[in-house]
């Protein structure tokens, strides 16, 4: 088993733009209101009309668990890691790792940035590290 995500026809261009170094959501056409993860109608009026949006890129710590211990692939080669569930600034949550903050560090409300890292198998996934004073690379202009 490892830790590969599927990739299909419908999730492509999502795994394509954070190879970009690019957050995608998806938001609703009818209700307005954005999702994570994708799917292929709105989880809160089921409308099937949704379309994808680049994310700022920002995001605040909700909570997190230091992962000591991962027998999965990919997993077992980075203990310990930051398991973590972030609310995006656009509303969704997203469960992801965070990355460059020393575990002491980490607070609730602490404010993120999305970051990009490629795999092993060359998927690029978004993580999330501390945010920095410039704009992060997932940001709109």
């Amino acid at each position: 088993m490892t830790a590969t995500p599927d990739i299909d026809a419908f999730t492509r261009p999502y795994w394509d733009a954070a190879a970009d170094g690019r957050l995608l959501l998806r938001r609703c056409r009818a209700c307005a209101r954005p999702h994570h993860y994708p799917r292929e109608f709105c989880p809160h009026c089921w409308s099937e009309d949704v379309g994808w949006e680049r994310a700022s890129g920002r995001a605040t710590l909700h909570t997190w668990s230091v992962v000591h211990r991962n027998d999965l692939p990919p997993f077992g080669d980075r203990v310990p890691y930051v398991a973590a569930v972030v609310d995006l600034a656009e509303g969704p949550r997203m469960m992801t790792e965070v990355v460059g903050v020393e575990e002491g560090d980490l607070r609730v409300d602490m404010p993120l940035e999305v970051a990009f890292r490629e795999g092993p198998d060359g998927v690029t996934v978004p993580v999330f590290t501390a945010r920095s004073a410039t704009p992060s690379p997932g940001a709109s202009a």
